[in-house]
């Protein structure tokens, strides 16, 4: 995922050698109602049931299920992370993640702009390449932008695994330190997009989507 959209960026820790190429694209699907299910699950069942859901076909995301409050789910690969992130390839990441609004309309774009990519053979040199000069990449997050990450059965990293349940949030970059992020006990990390221009805060909750508690993690 970009780091702006870093919804598994965050989550994705130091792991094996990155793989130099995208695998099968057969890897990287999932059943259609799994895939919905999981998509789901990114947020409590009160905003991910009257949601949109979109998933991964081998012409990129499409449309499910249409919703009606406004907000999506989708689960993402992990060409959503870092460029030189070492899980870009890698064909188990599952990112379960709900935006809201002005996510949907503003950092969403970008997401499915980075799929086409991966789908169209691209190498992470030439996404990167790309990105520099997209439009959608290079939107700034509207007021408000951010997303749920609390799906229980999300894989975000190979050393990381399902990690811990979690909100992001969007805004143009200003500087990580604006709401102390990666600070001595602060709760909140942060991290600047590359090339986008978004800084991604996150904040860690102590619950899954499904109420049951994560302190365990």
């Amino acid at each position: 995922m970009p780091k702006s959209a870093l919804p598994l960026a965050f989550c994705l820790l130091i792991s094996a050698p990155a793989s130099a190429a995208m695998a099968p694209l057969a890897d990287y699907l999932m059943p259609r109602d799994a895939e919905i299910a999981l998509a789901r699950s990114a947020a409590p069942a009160s905003i991910s049931a009257e949601a949109s859901v979109m998933v991964l076909t081998v012409h990129g995301y499409e449309t499910a299920v249409t919703g009606t409050n406004g907000y999506l789910c989708i689960v993402e690969r992990g060409w959503e992370a870092g460029f030189d992130d070492p899980d870009f390839w890698n064909t188990k990441l599952r990112g379960p993640i709900c935006f809201n609004p002005p996510a949907v309309k503003t950092v969403v774009p970008a997401h499915l702009e980075r799929t086409d990519w991966a789908l169209a053979g691209l190498s992470t040199v030439q996404m990167r390449a790309r990105a520099h000069a997209s439009a959608l990449a290079n939107t700034a997050p509207a007021l408000g932008a951010m997303c749920f990450m609390m799906a229980k059965d999300g894989y975000l990293s190979s050393t990381g695994g399902h990690w811990h349940p979690h909100l992001m949030f969007y805004l143009p970059a200003a500087g990580v330190a604006s709401w102390g992020a990666n600070l001595k006990g602060s709760p909140v990390l942060g991290g600047p997009g590359d090339p986008e221009p978004v800084v991604t805060y996150m904040v860690v909750v102590p619950k899954w989507s499904d109420g049951s508690s994560a302190m365990d993690m």
